[in-house]
């Protein structure tokens, strides 16, 4: 338990330290509060009143919409659902010493399998044609992360840039289909494909009038398996060991190159099952690039540490910011765009832990530092 405090303290220590700078940009980003600022001189208390009441309002709300009633817990978890598996996705493979950025196109790929088995098998009862479509996308994400993992392996191809290219084409790719025949809505010109059958959809979980579905049931038993997988099996072992060093893993007898394909198939279908859940939970249909959690995806793994329960807790993090955002907005009018920025400061401050040791006054000793980065850039 001691350990386990000490490797989530930098990680908690960088989420205040971006919220304080996230209530500075607020502050400095609203115009009768910078005007009180810059008059301060004669009336300093009015510009802290100003200031205080300004964040204190902003964050309230944004705790509310988050988890202030039932539909906002709702709101916050089915946000949270596909980014567990996309965080999962580059946490396993950030394992086995691989940084996996494409995880944007193995989302479309399991997203358009998913939405292809879902409206076409409509005669499948439901315990057939749901996990069915649900096979689909994991396949089809894992074949699309088994390529960059297969060109590392056998040709020494970085990961870094055959990811990023195939994102590109598994965009152009679902944009071609959603204008095919098999895919277009009847009686429609834009690209959005048909609907997926009632029979294919994930279960709600409380009733119509909240979205929550089974994803997040199927997220944390994934989230379990990867745990069980990295740590207590021969597999994970190897993963782990590649990632540590590869050199002495091939020494030690491990195939390296087996592994990377392994890791990168199953890291692409972790991604697919991403897409496919977000499909028959939420959308139910598919229209032309609508996911982007795929970037979100590696500051969750390295928030989380690489680590299941971490990407587990980053993910619902990151979740309220986004379901709480909406609320923020309406009752403070302040731009939903300072959530992206206090997202981006939580990158910031946890890819350099030693700024936040050094604001925080922490001895390097007493923070165990589990390794978030892959050493794959120096491949």
């Amino acid at each position: 338990m001691k350990t386990l405090l000490r490797a989530l303290l930098v990680p908690a220590l960088a989420l205040v330290a971006a919220l304080v700078v996230g209530a500075i940009v607020i502050v400095f980003t609203d115009p009768e509060t910078l005007r009180a600022w810059a008059s301060s001189a004669r009336n300093p208390a009015r510009a802290l009143s100003l200031s205080w009441a300004l964040v204190s309002g902003a964050y309230s709300a944004l705790f509310e919409g988050s988890f202030g009633s039932v539909r906002a817990v709702s709101e916050t978890i089915v946000t949270a659902t596909p980014l567990i598996l996309a965080g999962l996705s580059v946490a396993l493979a950030f394992r086995a010493g691989l940084f996996n950025i494409g995880g944007e196109g193995q989302i479309l790929a399991g997203a358009i399998a998913a939405t292809y088995v879902g409206f076409t098998f409509r005669d499948l009862p439901a315990l057939v044609h749901l996990p069915a479509a649900l096979l689909a996308g994991f396949a089809a994400g894992a074949g699309w992360g088994f390529i960059p993992g297969f060109l590392k392996a056998r040709t020494g191809a970085h990961e870094v840039i055959t990811t990023i290219m195939l994102n590109f084409i598994a965009l152009s790719f679902v944009n071609f289909l959603l204008k095919t025949q098999t895919f277009l809505r009847p009686n429609r010109a834009d690209p959005i494909s048909k609907i997926v059958s009632e029979s294919a959809e994930l279960p709600q979980l409380l009733g119509t009038q909240y979205r929550l579905h089974a994803g997040i049931v199927l997220a944390l038993l994934v989230a379990w398996g990867v745990w069980w997988l990295l740590f207590r099996s021969t597999v994970g072992f190897q993963f782990r060991s590649v990632g540590a060093n590869p050199d002495a893993a091939a020494y030690a007898g491990i195939r390296v190159g087996a592994t990377y394909m392994v890791a990168m198939f199953l890291a692409g279908g972790l991604a697919g099952l991403a897409g496919g859940v977000q499909i028959l939970g939420i959308r139910k249909y598919m229209t032309p690039g609508f996911f982007g959690y795929g970037f979100d995806a590696i500051a969750l793994a390295l928030l989380g540490r690489s680590h299941p329960a971490g990407v587990v807790g980053a993910a619902v993090l990151f979740g309220a910011l986004r379901a709480g955002a909406l609320r923020m907005q309406a009752d403070t009018s302040i731009p939903i765009d300072i959530i992206v920025v206090i997202q981006a400061l939580i990158i910031v401050f946890i890819a350099a832990p030693a700024l936040v040791r050094a604001v925080f006054r922490i001895r390097a000793e007493r923070v165990a530092e589990p390794e978030a980065f892959t050493k794959s850039w120096a491949a």
